[in-house]
């Protein structure tokens, strides 16, 4: 069984998700509810992880959540979605019982043949990158503390996941979930009950390169930025803007993988090489700002010759009256909670998640009187209202898509076509170092 609060929002986090997200796909996704499965993720974007994992696949998990976040409020609501605390060393000094109290649970929740969904690097960075951290041993301990109170009797399995975000902060952006293939920890049972240890650290060695393998790793931190500019150039991997609309996302995040583990392969100079030359990219992105320009503008000029600010126009009046919608319904609580997120987190990482989980809740309990009021004054049905009160997030969807696009017809048409050519060149010229740079 699953809890109430969990059930609602796996459910409602289908919607809110797909609003937020342009394309969502899972890859190697599991079909099995139930399963005495540890599920091991990587943590690129805090509070998005478990929502975007969670609800996104169809395995139900109870999952390690940071302890402070567990107040005399929130305890209830966390344990309905299935939320355990996990304390970290500077959360008080009983720490480490605490943490044994939690992993008991995790026994039992094991034993009842539910899932475990463990953020194997314990904290998110500052900045999203495209890399793993070191992976913590606790998923392994888990694992063989639950087969021994089992006495070995029942079958405990464990599995990597990876969530690959082109950007978790930007909205209408894409995400992909892949999964390995899970592997079962009673198969080290000879060795385990001969050296827990060793076979502990091997175990989690073992989780942490299948994780690297459904994600797009980095190695050196210092080149994630140069691999974010070679995508951009390249416009054929996981680049939140920068990419061929033609290329399935599946395609784009094996792409994105595959330069990656080319940087990762190169010798310590050419790495040197690649950090000068994502310096200059840099520079190039900055002067494209001071132009008010972009780098898809440049490659969409140099294809057609025009950027056609009308075209943005059109949009604009075709989209306005869901627009106004959208504003009537969803801005101002948009605008509120936006400003709160904005000053009341620090780290940007969590912006994203804390806007689109906020929003769903507030604009959808303040509209629900919208239902009732449609009945009343514009058509005497409840399911035709229920069905405009579904389409709400829609029209402010709607509102987000015109509000960009006025921008943009406003900011293309200032732009002057003689600058866009010497950017051109620019541009040209760091696609031929860079694939000097990257030459076999």
């Amino acid at each position: 069984m699953i809890r109430f609060f969990y059930g609602i929002l796996w459910v409602t986090l289908q919607y809110a998700l797909r609003v937020f997200y342009k394309r969502i796909k899972t890859v190697n996704s599991p079909k099995e509810i139930f399963g005495r499965t540890i599920y091991v993720s990587n943590h690129a974007a805090s509070f998005m992880d478990p929502l975007v994992v969670a609800s996104q696949r169809l395995p139900i998990v109870f999952f390690m959540t940071r302890s402070d976040v567990f107040t005399p409020i929130t305890k209830p609501l966390l344990w309905a979605a299935h939320m355990l605390p996990i304390y970290r060393q500077h959360d008080g000094e009983d720490t480490k019982k605490k943490n044994q109290e939690v992993f008991e649970k995790c026994v039992k929740i094991l034993s009842w043949g539910r899932n475990l969904l463990i953020f194997g690097e314990g904290f998110t960075d500052d900045v999203f990158v495209r890399r793993l951290k070191p992976i913590k041993k606790g998923a392994a301990r888990i694992g063989f503390q639950t087969l021994e109170s089992l006495n070995w009797e029942k079958k405990i399995y464990v599995a990597a996941v990876g969530c690959n975000y082109a950007d978790p902060n930007q909205m209408r952006s894409d995400l992909l979930i892949s999964t390995s293939d899970k592997f079962c920890l009673n198969d080290y049972k000879d060795e385990y009950l001969a050296n827990p240890s060793k076979v502990i650290t091997d175990v989690t060695k073992r989780i942490e390169g299948l994780m690297q393998e459904q994600i797009t790793h980095v190695e050196d931190i210092h080149l994630c930025e140069a691999h974010e500019h070679v995508m951009m150039l390249q416009r054929d991997g996981m680049h939140p803007s920068a990419y061929n609309k033609d290329i399935p996302l599946t395609q784009r995040w094996k792409n994105s993988q595959s330069l990656a583990k080319k940087i990762n392969a190169l010798s310590a100079s050419k790495k040197e090489e690649l950090k000068s030359f994502g310096e200059k990219v840099k520079q190039y992105l900055e002067d494209l700002g001071k132009e008010n320009l972009s780098e898809n503008d440049i490659v969409k000029y140099e294809g057609s010759k025009s950027l056609n600010p009308i075209k943005h126009l059109i949009y604009t009046c075709i989209l306005s009256p869901f627009a106004l919608l959208g504003i009537v319904h969803g801005y101002l609580p948009y605008f509120l909670i936006k400003r709160f997120v904005e000053k009341s987190f620090r780290r940007k990482v969590f912006w994203g998640s804390v806007k689109m989980l906020l929003g769903y809740i507030v604009i959808g309990l303040i509209n629900i009187p919208v239902i009732f009021l449609f009945t009343h004054f514009i058509y005497p049905d409840y399911w035709v209202a229920f069905s405009y009160y579904l389409l709400i997030g829609l029209f402010f969807l709607a509102f987000i898509y015109a509000k960009n696009h006025w921008n943009e017809f406003l900011r293309k048409g200032k732009i002057n076509n003689n600058t866009i050519e010497s950017f051109i060149e620019k541009r040209n010229a760091l696609i031929a170092e860079k694939n000097q740079v990257l030459a076999d």
